[in-house]
């Protein structure tokens, strides 16, 4: 597990000492900048050769990601998937709905239809992305076999029973995540990073409420 974490410090993708806002609207003070390691090719193939390696005796036939991390991690670990397993496995992705669901559209529903799938992610903090995409798979007919992300920053409460299916992190770390009510950070006056992550919607959000 500390390989993943290394291979994201060598490409500047761990942040420490700021005042972050993730997808689920939680906040924190370590963030793991996906965006930084994608275009680093090497690095990439690294990690999504190890998400590949866990699902690769489960007779994965289509890998789905969620929208944006997602499609390029379901990418490559359906490349390694076909290579280890000596056949073609798809790699596709979801879509964010209007109601913030995900939604398999541009005819992808048709290409999980009776297939076991196997569910990538980036990071996640409450599992509900991931659980969004499960659903979208299910709803088009697709059994999904195990769900593996890049990293997991809540051990404790984001496991296999979240998701009612097989999960690797590859790896675990324990990040304190906060409501807004509740955030230290909000409480000290730390200002919302609105650069990396959901801050700048976030404070958008509440500019608006505030007028």
């Amino acid at each position: 597990m500390n390989d993943v974490i290394e291979i994201l410090k060598r490409v500047g993708a761990v942040i420490t000492d700021s005042h972050f806002v993730g997808t689920s609207g939680k906040h924190f003070a370590t963030y793991i900048n996906k965006d930084a390691l994608y275009p680093y090719g090497k690095e990439t193939a690294e990690i999504t050769r190890l998400l590949a390696d866990k699902a690769k005796d489960l007779g994965v036939e289509v890998v789905v990601g969620p929208a944006l991390g997602g499609i390029i991690l379901a990418q490559w670990a359906a490349l390694f998937l076909s290579e280890l397993n000596n056949h073609d496995v798809l790699g596709i992705y979801t879509e964010k709905t209007a109601d913030g669901g995900q939604s398999l559209t541009r005819g992808h529903d048709k290409l999980v239809n009776g297939k076991k799938v196997f569910v990538v992610e980036d990071l996640t903090t409450t599992g509900g992305s991931v659980k969004k995409v499960i659903d979208a798979v299910r709803a088009a007919g697709g059994t999904v076999v195990a769900v593996a992300v890049m990293a997991n920053r809540s051990p404790e409460t984001v496991t296999s029973e979240t998701f009612g299916v097989p999960f690797f992190p590859l790896a675990e770390l324990e990040v304190p995540n906060y409501d807004e009510s509740e955030c230290p950070l909000c409480q000290s006056g730390v200002p919302v990073n609105t650069t990396i992550g959901h801050g700048k919607k976030f404070m958008e959000s509440k500019n608006a409420s505030n007028r």
